[in-house]
């Protein structure tokens, strides 16, 4: 890293040394080109070659550069000095003023403006300097003139003025092309920037680090912060040479790509430290969303995070193309605007998918992990896109439905259900007696009561049939479980209850059978079961195998 803020410094220098020498210096605001006349302001583009020329330094005749200038509402001040700092202004900004593209016709008029006889140097860095004809004459407009020391004042911040009558008193001799003044400045200026990185580097990695570490931010601090935190030190080492490079009063050409360099640095870096400080803002977002209940939540996250990014991207490139490259975006963003209407035309589905997905993010219809079915859709929510939600189906399969379909389907939800049902027949054989019967139903009953996963104020279990090789007995009971394994397990544990219960009780269970009967013997006995006639009996086994139940013994 100081290898390389090295060699850019003197690859800077370098170039100085050689604009200085000409090798790069072309006509703009030094007026190296020479005319018959330097006291002209018949044109703008005279009036221009007039107020440049005179403030050259070969040619320096302020007093002439002075006259250039509207001073009717400027009354009592000194003409010389204004010109002077107005031609500061030019330099600072980096405002490279190219004769050739200077209209040279005393009446012209500016199309933009309604025909109105003024002219505009540079329309995004200083729009509100600019000529105007007066009389016969062109000439810097009184508006331009009565704002010189404000535009004088938000060009040299910091106190940097001062330091442009400070600098010239150490020596006007020339080496390598520059004053000695120059060549001072520049060295004290690679020496603020070396030590300026070191302060910064030192505050960022030492002490903003320290601190959040002591604050239990360390996993933000090392990933997120940090990172924001050093791209800040670079833009603040940008700001000071932006500041203080005014100050050399380097050659025009050479300043003002200085000045275009550093002007499309500064929004790019800004822009790199929001990108970073979305995840910054999506770390937050992440802590936030483990806390709630909704797995939603974490599907919005990255969403968020791209959404933002994209964002982002978007607006920092128009900053750069505007304020640092200096290109009119107005063009740019109606060709844009049209271009969106056919874009939108043509991609209604992206579209229509899209808000399909904001509306599943406001409405929650169901979140990820919930069971849901929506027409041939049956499975697992896995994941929540943009354009797609994922579902995963019990075939293990992964089907990808459009977020605009699921957004006018109907869902059904099992996720969301607080009770899960079960509903059964138990068949039981004909011969079963009804005392045995009533005792097989309370028992199931109690079944239901005592299990811990099951609605205790709502179910059914009654006899409510007679088939046609069966008596019918409906179980109608739900289940307060989460999950579809829970569930299972709930259902596990009723239909081995039953079973215990009927063996217990000697109930049979049904099938469908043909019974044929014949006459019995009395040294034969038939095949049909026989029963006890007191129900009692039957009580009594059922509270032997209830208590079995209750204290955990596997019933015989």
């Amino acid at each position: 890293m100081k290898l390389g803020l090295s060699k850019f410094l003197i690859v800077v220098l370098i170039l100085f040394a050689q604009a200085a020498n000409g090798q790069l210096l072309d006509t703009g605001n030094s007026m190296a080109l020479d005319t018959a006349d330097h006291n002209n302001f018949s044109s703008p583009y005279h009036t221009t070659y007039t107020f440049f020329y005179n403030l050259n330094e070969e040619a320096y005749n302020p007093s002439i550069a002075a006259e250039a200038l509207n001073m009717e509402a400027s009354q009592g001040q000194n003409a010389e000095s204004l010109a002077v700092m107005l031609k500061q202004i030019f330099d600072g900004n980096g405002v490279y003023v190219r004769m050739n593209e200077i209209p040279n016709n005393p009446n012209y008029r500016d199309t933009v403006r309604k025909g109105k006889q003024i002219y505009v140097f540079d329309e995004i860095i200083l729009p509100s300097v600019y000529l105007e004809k007066v009389g016969g004459q062109w000439k810097f407009s009184a508006a331009t003139v009565q704002n010189i020391k404000t535009l004088h004042k938000e060009t040299y911040i910091w106190g940097t003025d001062k330091l442009l009558n400070l600098l010239p008193k150490i020596g006007s001799q020339v080496y390598f092309g520059l004053h000695l003044w120059q060549l001072v400045g520049i060295f004290f200026l690679i020496l603020l920037v070396f030590v300026s990185h070191k302060l910064f580097t030192f505050l960022v990695d030492r002490g903003l680090y320290y601190v959040l570490m002591r604050s239990g931010y360390k996993r933000i601090a090392k990933q997120y912060l940090l990172p924001v935190a050093r791209i800040v030190s670079i833009y603040l080492i940008v700001l000071l040479l932006d500041v203080f490079l005014k100050v050399l009063q380097l050659p025009i050409y050479l300043v003002s790509w200085i000045t275009l360099l550093l002007n499309a640095t500064k929004p790019f870096i800004v822009t790199i430290i929001f990108y970073k400080l979305v995840d910054v803002f999506s770390g937050y977002m992440e802590r936030m969303a483990d806390k709630t209940a909704s797995t939603l939540d974490d599907q919005l996250v990255p969403l968020v995070r791209k959404t933002l990014k994209a964002f982002v991207i978007v607006i920092g490139s128009l900053f750069i193309l505007k304020y640092g490259l200096r290109i009119d975006i107005v063009p740019f963003l109606t060709g844009l605007s049209i271009g969106g209407l056919a874009f939108a035309l043509a991609a209604q589905d992206t579209i229509k998918n899209f808000f399909g997905s904001v509306m599943i993010f406001i409405d929650k219809p169901f979140q990820v992990g919930d069971w849901i079915t929506s027409g041939e859709v049956d499975g697992t929510v896995e994941e929540v896109g943009f354009r797609s939600t994922r579902v995963r189906t019990f075939r293990n399969s992964l089907m990808y439905i459009p977020n605009g379909k699921i957004a006018d389907a109907t869902v059904d939800n099992h996720g969301l259900r607080k009770y899960r049902r079960f509903y059964s027949t138990i068949t039981i054989t004909y011969d079963t007696p009804p005392e045995l019967i009533e005792v097989f139903v309370e028992g199931l009953k109690r079944i239901v009561q005592q299990h811990p996963k099951t609605r205790k104020d709502f179910y059914n279990i009654y006899l409510n049939n007679l088939s046609a090789y069966s008596l019918d007995i409906m179980f109608y009971v739900f289940f307060e479980v989460p999950s579809w394994p829970e569930e299972l397990k709930a259902r596990e544990d009723m239909i081995l209850g039953a079973i215990r219960l009927a063996n217990k009780l000697g109930v049979r269970f049904a099938f469908p059978t043909q019974t044929l009967h014949m006459e019995t013997f009395p040294e034969k006995k038939g095949f049909t079961p026989i029963y006890e006639d007191e129900k009692a009996s039957y009580q009594k086994r059922l509270d032997q195998f209830i208590q079995g139940e209750t204290q955990g013994e596997q019933p015989s």
